[in-house]
């Protein structure tokens, strides 16, 4: 499975607020970070509602500037983030990792390393 290429129209996908593409690359169980309001969301449906509540509150845009495969099959990538208000004030500007773990050809849980 090319996991680079899934993970890239994801951040793409996310970018351009197709929340229901970004769905289709989640396991059913995906455990997924609220790295805006802190711990975990589960499932398509709570990772739904996260989403949608935060994109009418900040303007997040994620770029993946590297990848990294781990010997357990994970995932790092390291992103550049750019978090705006809805007024297009940069509120947060920072290059953090995201690590992914697969299930099935499908995001199992996505962790977030500073």
């Amino acid at each position: 499975m090319d996991y680079q290429t899934l993970l890239r129209q994801l951040y793409q996908d996310f970018n351009a607020r197709k929340i229901d593409s970004v769905l289709a690359h989640l396991h059913t169980d995906v455990c997924w970070p609220n790295g805006w309001e802190g711990g975990y969301v589960s499932g398509h449906e709570e990772v739904r509602a996260y989403w949608l509540r935060q994109w009418q509150e900040i303007e997040p845009v994620v770029e993946p500037v590297s990848f990294d495969a781990k010997p357990d099959g994970r995932i790092a990538i390291k992103v550049h983030q750019v978090v705006k208000d809805m007024d297009g004030q940069v509120l947060n500007d920072t290059l953090l990792f995201h690590v992914y773990t697969f299930e099935n050809g499908k995001v199992r849980m996505m962790a977030i390393e500073h």
